[in-house]
């Protein structure tokens, strides 16, 4: 019999290591085909909760945050690119001008959790800000996400112009920022177990493999 495993998946839209850390986890449960049924939940992350409506250019952004040289961020993105298509994801890093506030990308994801379409949406806007370079704090690149996986286009218009799981929201990045968690990706087994950053298959393999032998079923809640 499968063993059930829940998966809080903690992380921001606008995390490379996010990308790949989910692609990563895909390629995993894959490979184990029916070992594990999964419960997966995005948990929201702000990378940078109180960047401006305009954004931040990227190499700047990096470098006062970071303090990393040009060279290091040429090497850095070379890196991810590759190890976004090594899992099958496509990061066009070059043209990735800004970085932009994640706040309303997290209250879409909220309410499609509800919907039962989170996973679609999370990949439309990973797809949206990494591979099309898009702005993820733009409405309009909000609601051509939503359309792309099937979502209402007018209910999400809504709840982009209300403060609809906002409250919800904070709250969560708050539990988990309480939990210890101050880097992402941050992936936490049935409420237990932590695997952290973009982890390869292999590894998440093994870890998921190792927890479900141990029998522990998720926690309530």
């Amino acid at each position: 019999m499968a063993k059930q495993l829940r998966i809080d998946f903690v992380s921001d839209v606008s995390c490379p290591w996010c990308a790949i850390g989910y692609k990563s986890l895909e390629t995993a449960l894959l490979r184990m085909g029916g070992e594990v049924t999964v419960d997966l939940h995005f948990q929201p992350f702000e990378l940078n909760p109180n960047m401006g409506p305009d954004g931040q250019d990227i190499v700047e952004h990096i470098t006062e945050k970071y303090g990393a040289t040009a060279e290091q961020q040429a090497n850095s993105r070379e890196m991810i690119r590759q190890r976004g298509a090594s899992v099958g994801f496509t990061f066009d890093m070059e043209r990735r001008g800004r970085i932009y506030n994640t706040f309303d990308a997290h209250r879409l994801l909220s309410w499609a959790e509800e919907e039962g379409q989170q996973r679609d949406l999370k990949l439309a806007l990973f797809e949206a800000y990494f591979t099309r370079c898009e702005d993820p704090s733009n409405h309009d690149v909000l609601l051509r996400a939503v359309e792309r996986v099937g979502l209402d286009r007018d209910t999400a218009a809504q709840i982009l112009q209300s403060d609809a799981y906002a409250d919800e929201v904070r709250e969560r990045e708050q539990f988990f920022q309480r939990a210890g968690i101050h880097s992402v990706p941050a992936i936490i087994i049935n409420q237990r177990h932590l695997i952290s950053g973009g982890q390869p298959p292999e590894v998440f393999e093994q870890a998921l493999r190792d927890i479900a032998a141990r029998g522990d079923a998720p926690q309530p809640g």
